[in-house]
């Protein structure tokens, strides 16, 4: 990590100083960061060689003051080379208190990062998921890893993180973690967050991220057509567990509930709207924002075939949701008997809904987004860019309107 290395001994003037010695000053900086100290020695105005940096003159007093200025260069020269040879953070602030015999406290990464995990941990179910914390500890040990990979050091002070060190981490990612690009970028994002904290205590004093620039590529949703969503609806599973697991996965697709939250959903958050229909009114659990559902007559039939359920009735919920990696193992074999060849998963009812079942058949993209608790429309419109049945549709409005013989 290079750096950009001068010193200066200059004269010091004090506030409303009129005549007399003025104090000499000692301006260490190293990339355009200074740091300064006083020499302790003092010297008339008239006797300083501001060019030189030193006494004028050639008598044995002048020659003593400069060779003590000589010899503190020497010693901010010997701390600049001993920083640079053990790997250290070479500062003006670093210089200047190995000059002074000050140890400078280090902050080191790995310990940051787990210190931020630790915290995390501590909040989930309150202010975190504990798929949260999960990222953050891959994101620990994939950090932890590169860093032994790229430097052979099991830890390194914060302030050794610079551009260099986070586009060398991203290609770790790429290429030992074989990390697709959007895993990649997250990594990365999570480990920004440290650096964020850094930045926010005063630890930093530029951001390694200033000029690193990482798009996130699109991945197109993959969701249930019209036909693959009635030939599942039609279908009449031999077992009574493929049966359940189909309904609760066609409510999600009529309401766009995710699994976290048709998992907690409760009968009294079914409530009758100002338009006198059912809605659901509930909170997503991912963000904690308000979701405004009014329930489709076809959902409504579902939630009132599990009414009496005894696991709905002993717990106070909704549905009698299995644990999310059963349902997914369920709806792919759901799949093969239906002969639906797509990967079939949970969320994929979220997609649906957002679709399929509203915005093909035109419901406003702002409405959508409101039953989804979407926090950014932006968010929604990713659904409306894979609509080419939709686009069809709208320009086969225009084709009879706009005709020219």
């Amino acid at each position: 990590m290079k750096t950009n290395f001068s010193l200066l001994f200059y004269l010091k003037k004090p506030k409303n100083h009129q005549n007399g010695l003025v104090p000499i000053y000692l301006r260490i900086t190293v990339n355009g960061k200074r740091a300064e100290t006083s020499t302790g020695r003092e010297c008339e105005p008239t006797l300083w060689n501001s060019t030189a940096g030193r006494f004028k003159g050639t008598k044995e007093e002048i020659k003593s003051f400069n060779a003590y200025l000589d010899n503190l260069q020497a010693q901010v020269y010997e701390a600049h080379g001993q920083l640079t040879e053990t790997g250290g953070m070479v500062t003006a602030e670093s210089l200047k208190n190995k000059l002074l015999g000050k140890s400078e406290k280090s902050r080191m990464l790995i310990s940051l990062f787990k210190d931020h995990n630790k915290k995390v941990s501590a909040l989930v179910g309150d202010e975190y998921a504990a798929g949260t914390l999960e990222r953050y500890e891959t994101s620990l040990r994939h950090t932890r890893s590169f860093l032994e990979w790229q430097y052979k050091v099991s830890d390194i002070d914060i302030k050794q993180i610079d551009h260099d060190f986070i586009t060398n981490y991203e290609f770790y990612l790429r290429s030992e973690r074989k990390c697709a690009n959007n895993s990649a970028i997250k990594y990365i994002k999570n480990f920004g967050k440290i650096i964020r904290i850094c930045l926010a205590s005063g630890w930093l004093d530029k951001d390694p991220f200033v000029n690193y620039k990482a798009k996130v590529k699109r991945v197109d949703r993959i969701f249930l057509n019209r036909e693959e969503l009635q030939a599942i609806a039609d279908k009449v599973f031999p077992t009574e567990r493929l049966n359940q697991v189909r309904d609760i996965f066609l409510f999600c697709c009529f309401t766009g509930l995710a699994y976290a939250d048709v998992k907690k959903l409760k009968p009294a958050e079914i409530v009758k709207g100002l338009d006198g229909e059912m809605w659901i009114y509930t909170k997503r659990k991912k963000t904690d924002t308000p979701s405004r559902i009014p329930l489709l007559p076809s959902a409504l039939s579902l939630l009132k075939r599990y009414a009496d359920h005894p696991l709905c009735c002993n717990t106070d919920k909704a549905l009698p949701v299995s644990t999310n990696q059963k349902m997914n193992a369920y709806l792919k074999e759901i799949a093969d008997v239906c002969g639906i060849n797509k990967i079939l998963t949970f969320h994929i009812a979220r997609h649906t809904f957002a679709t399929t079942v509203t915005l093909s058949n035109g419901v406003p993209i702002e409405s959508v987004s409101k039953m989804l608790g979407h926090t950014n429309i932006k968010t929604t419109q990713h659904y409306a860019k894979i609509l080419d049945l939709k686009v069809g549709q709208d320009m086969a409005l225009l084709r009879q309107k706009f005709v020219i013989d």
